[in-house]
């Protein structure tokens, strides 16, 4: 079974994704390597407010959200030492600049490049 010895199981996850139906694919895939959608957001507003006061573990984060971006959640989220990883078609270059190093995800990824990445940032946090 792909899930057995991972350890990261059980994350709250934050996702934020301007495209319903990928955000819906992204929760999807999360429940099936088991973790959970602790807070959504689908544009750059409702995302800051969550960023400040949500309780989760990682953050799932779409780099263009209606064409804003997504930087000052990232800022947000750094400054409370939640890891983060980046969700893009763009590629590394349409990571903000300061942030490039981050985990990114190239849209469309499968389920388990997103475990192997959720492992990671869950690791470097340890």
């Amino acid at each position: 079974m792909a899930n057995e010895g991972k350890t990261a199981a059980g994350k709250r996850v934050f996702v934020v994704e301007d495209e319903i139906m990928i955000r819906m694919l992204l929760e999807g895939m999360l429940a099936d390597l088991g973790h959970s959608v602790a807070a959504e957001a689908g544009d750059l507003r409702q995302a800051l407010d969550l960023a400040r006061q949500g309780q989760f573990d990682l953050a799932v984060l779409d780099v263009n959200l209606n064409g804003d971006s997504v930087t000052p959640v990232v800022e947000i989220l750094a400054e409370r030492g939640v890891p983060f990883i980046f969700a893009s078609g763009y590629g590394q270059r349409g990571l903000p600049e300061a942030y490039r190093e981050a985990p990114m995800l190239q849209k469309p990824f499968q389920a388990d490049a997103l475990e192997e990445a959720i492992q990671a940032v869950a690791s470097a946090r340890c």
